[in-house]
């Protein structure tokens, strides 16, 4: 199975990276831009057929590993082979 995280920076939390290519996007002549974020994305594959335990086995990864949940937020997604 694949296990696709989307992270990004929580609510409220400088994002520099966010902020310039907001300010990029908007010099180019996209005035209509209001914000951005710039996030992660990330697949792991892993051995399981099982897809309970995958998403048991994903939110631990996200809890010990992939996220740091004091300044992000995500989502992930099962994708069964």
């Amino acid at each position: 199975m694949l296990i696709k995280f989307y992270i990004k920076p929580r609510k409220g939390v400088l994002d520099p990276q966010g902020r310039a290519v907001a300010e990029n996007l908007r010099s180019l002549g996209f005035e209509n831009v209001k914000d951005v974020k710039v996030g992660k994305y990330i697949e792991v594959y892993v051995n399981e057929t099982n897809k309970e335990k995958a998403i048991e086995e994903a939110k631990e990864m996200a809890k010990k590993a992939i996220v740091n949940d004091i300044i992000e937020d995500y989502e992930f997604e099962i994708v069964e082979d």
